[in-house]
């Protein structure tokens, strides 16, 4: 488990960039359920931001990233910025990075959307359809992010997918109990496998029972 600390100059603010850019599976994490009442998840803003300088790469055997500073000067890790988070929240997003990770002040940019017609003649027929929406790098803000501190051996050379693990993955993630991770995986597994040798164990005894 990472260590739980909150700093007196709190800033609410987190930078999210694999799993928690989900935002069920963010309230999974905080409100224990991935679709709270409205009146929890009022408080919180989020928008698209850039985290210059860093790399985000795919975790070995996981679904989930790690991000790494780098030195190559246009590295960069596109992400969420969360505000209006509290210390409780904090607490629990301590817990469930865990001690893969350790949560550090970063400075993130806003990307505001500028959408522009990639085509002004199938934009006129097709509206939104015919065109993109383009970022623009706005205001810099301080945030705090979760930095890869395990293993760098357990990080692949290859880009993280957001867009892979909604599509095969995070189905995973917003169903069951708790949330998904691969502590919680370990943890499952344990309890089916116990489960499973008290099964085999009682009807070993039953057999026995009738043999007699």
């Amino acid at each position: 488990m990472s260590t739980i600390r909150i700093d007196h100059d709190f800033l609410g603010a987190a930078f999210f960039y694999g799993t928690l850019m989900s935002p069920s599976i963010l309230f999974r994490v905080i409100h224990g359920t991935p679709n709270p009442p409205t009146y929890l998840t009022n408080p919180y803003t989020s928008t698209p931001a850039l985290l210059p300088h860093h790399r985000r790469h795919r975790v070995r055997h996981a679904d989930y990233p790690g991000v790494l500073p780098s030195s190559t000067p246009t590295a960069s890790v596109r992400g969420t910025l969360v505000r209006g988070l509290t210390f409780e929240d904090i607490r629990r997003l301590d817990i469930f990075e865990g001690s893969e990770y350790e949560r550090r002040r970063v400075k993130v940019r806003v990307l505001t959307p500028t959408p522009k017609a990639t085509d002004e003649k199938k934009a006129g027929a097709e509206g939104a359809e015919g065109s993109r929406v383009e970022e623009t790098e706005g205001e810099e803000v301080e945030c705090e992010t979760y930095i890869w501190i395990a293993d760098a051996e357990d990080l692949e050379l290859q880009e993280w997918d957001f867009a892979e693990f909604v599509r095969e993955k995070m189905r995973f993630w917003v169903g069951g109990d708790e949330f998904a991770g691969r502590e919680s995986f370990r943890r499952v597994f344990l309890i089916l496998l116990f489960a499973l040798l008290l099964w085999l164990r009682f009807h070993a005894g039953m057999k026995a029972d009738l043999e007699f």
